[in-house]
């Protein structure tokens, strides 16, 4: 069993964080490296960057304590940057969306500014600041650049005005329905909010992208999906987040209909299992268990367009659970 150790102080990482970088043998490089990326502020890249966007990835934590990953989209300039450590955001309150539960004055807030036809992404986590239901400012608590692996490239278009809500009511599922698991077995990108109480205190909330072949995620005939985690920045932010508070929420995306399937639940990092061997690309795995789900039919304004050759060079390097099946089959024959 991994241990996580509290007692570091003035880490740029929090226990969770250090604890699988650790594990990992790159803990005293990350230490160094993150003293240099992690930011209070945005860098002019950034400020110019965001309001660029259609949409923005977002994670909150609602009043039980569950974590909700959500897309909203606007207008290209919805998006700004006032100053180096604020992001304003022109985005009003969303009831039917799960996630707004937890985007309050003063709420913790994890954001990914994300463009799917080019690959750039920065990660962002802070404090909402609300004056009230129309808009709001996020007060910069980390800011960084992250690599662009794993990212399918697409195009969007609108199909209606932002600011005009979806035709179809949000449905609550029990469990996972055919529907649900043809999205999910299908998906070939998701993303995941997550959080932890660092040793400060301060609830730190996170949203990242998760990208694959079509198929890397399982579902279980028990509704237990299994994502595995290929090599990354090791920054380990959602890991040692799980690792911290065993919480996460998911939203898979149909990118041709703008609809969205949310999910919050519990999680585990799984760091040793024939199955990591056996998926190929894969040094770790994730179990999440929904405990609450979400479908929202036409939830986005936008749709998207996979580009010719838009598949991610790094994929070539992955597998999915129809290989890795096979693979333990002979290996346990």
């Amino acid at each position: 069993m991994m241990t996580i150790n509290t007692t570091e102080e003035a880490s740029p990482w929090h226990a969770g964080e250090r604890a699988l970088q650790s594990e990992a043998g790159v803990a005293e490089r990350m230490e160094e490296l993150g003293r240099r990326v992690l930011r209070d502020h945005l860098i002019d890249q950034h400020r110019a960057f965001y309001p660029q966007l259609p949409f923005i990835v977002l994670g909150t934590v609602d009043g039980e304590g569950d974590a909700w990953a959500t897309l909203r989209a606007g207008g290209p300039g919805f998006l700004q940057s006032p100053d180096p450590h604020t992001l304003s955001v022109g985005l009003g309150r969303e009831p039917g969306d799960p996630a707004d539960a937890g985007m309050g004055d003063g709420e913790p807030i994890g954001m990914l500014g994300i463009e799917l036809h080019t690959r750039r992404r920065n990660r962002l986590n802070g404090t909402i600041r609300r004056s009230g239901p129309t808009a709001f400012d996020v007060e910069v608590g980390q800011s960084y650049g992250n690599c662009p692996k794993y990212i399918q490239l697409r195009d969007f278009s609108f199909v209606r005005d932002p600011t005009a809500g979806p035709s179809s009511e949000p449905a609550i599922l029990e469990t996972l329905d055919d529907g649900a698991r043809r999205m999910i077995g299908a998906a070939d990108a998701l993303f995941v909010a997550s959080y932890a109480e660092p040793e400060t205190g301060r609830r730190q909330v996170d949203v990242s992208h998760r990208g694959g072949r079509p198929g890397f995620v399982r579902v279980g005939s028990d509704g237990v999906l299994t994502i595995p985690d290929f090599a990354g920045n090791m920054f380990f932010n959602t890991l040692g987040n799980i690792l911290a508070n065993g919480k996460a929420g998911l939203v898979f995306a149909d990118f041709e209909t703008g609809g969205l399937l949310q999910l919050s639940g519990d999680a585990r990092v799984v760091l040793d299992s024939p199955e990591i061997e056996a998926f190929e690309g894969a040094e770790r795995l994730l179990y999440f268990t929904p405990r609450r789900i979400i479908r929202r039919p036409d939830a986005l304004p936008l749709r998207w367009a996979f580009q010719d050759d838009g598949q991610s060079p790094n994929l070539r390097t992955t597998g999915s659970w129809a290989e890795a099946e096979r693979r333990l089959s002979v290996l346990t024959a």
